[in-house]
C-alpha cells in the first residue's frame, strides 16, 4: 500500500511540473519606455526577448489605439535592424507609441513625442510678446474700470443737479410791496377805482 501511494505522488509531481513547463509566456521588454525629442534627431528603441524570435514592428497614435500601423510601412524615415527600430530625422508626425511583436505576444509600447526645434531668440521673442499681451491687458483693464468709475460719477452729479432745492426768494423777485400808515397789510382800498373810470391801460 505504501509503494502505491508514493508511487501515485510520483505521478502527480510529473504532471505538476509537465503542466508548468510545458510554453512559458514570452515576456517583451522594450527600452526605453519613453522618449522626448525635438525634431532632426534620430531615436533608437530596443525589443528585448528571450530566445530567437521574429519580430515586429507597429506604430499607433495613442496607447490604447486598436489599429495599429505595421512599420517600415510608408515611412521612409524609419529602419529595423533586428530587434532595433531606428527613426531617423525625427519629424513632428512620428509622435506616437511603438510597440514591437514577437511571436504573437505585444510589447508594452514605447511612446515617442517630437517637439518642434526652436532657437534663444525664438523663445525669447514669444516670451516678451506674453509679457507685452498681459501688460496691455492690464492697462486695458484700468481704463475700462476708470471709465466706469467717471460714468457713475456724472450719473450722481446729475441726479444732484435734477432734485436739487429750490430758493424760496426769486419767486417775489422784483415785486415791492408798499406799506400804508405802518400796517402790516396793504390797504387795498386807496388803489381802488370809481366806477366807471377807465383803467389806464385801456
Amino acid at each position: 500500500m505504501f509503494w502505491l501511494l508514493l508511487l501515485a505522488g510520483y505521478c502527480g509531481l510529473a504532471l505538476v511540473n509537465n503542466s508548468v513547463a510545458q510554453k512559458p509566456a514570452l515576456q517583451i521588454i522594450q527600452k526605453p519606455r519613453y522618449y522626448g525629442a525635438i525634431t532632426g534627431f534620430p531615436v533608437s528603441i530596443q525589443c528585448l526577448v528571450t530566445g530567437s524570435v521574429k519580430y515586429q514592428w507597429y506604430w499607433a497614435a495613442q496607447h490604447n489605439a486598436s489599429n495599429k500601423e505595421p512599420l517600415p510601412g510608408r515611412r521612409e524615415n524609419i529602419q529595423t535592424v533586428e530587434n532595433t527600430l531606428h527613426i531617423l530625422n525625427l519629424r513632428l508626425e512620428d509622435s506616437g507609441v511603438y510597440f514591437c511583436k514577437a511571436n504573437d505576444t505585444w510589447g508594452p509600447g514605447t511612446g515617442v513625442k517630437v517637439a518642434r526645434n526652436i532657437t534663444v531668440t525664438q523663445v525669447q521673442y514669444r516670451t516678451k510678446l506674453k509679457d507685452g499681451l498681459m501688460i496691455f491687458q492690464g492697462l486695458l483693464l484700468a481704463v475700462c474700470i476708470a471709465a466706469l468709475l467717471l460714468r457713475k460719477q456724472d450719473l450722481l452729479e446729475n441726479t444732484d443737479s435734477i432734485y436739487e432745492e429750490p430758493e424760496t426768494d426769486h419767486i417775489y423777485e422784483g415785486l415791492a410791496i408798499e406799506t400804508c400808515g405802518g400796517g402790516l397789510y396793504e390797504e387795498l382800498s386807496v388803489y381802488a377805482q370809481v366806477d366807471g373810470a377807465e383803467a389806464p391801460w385801456e
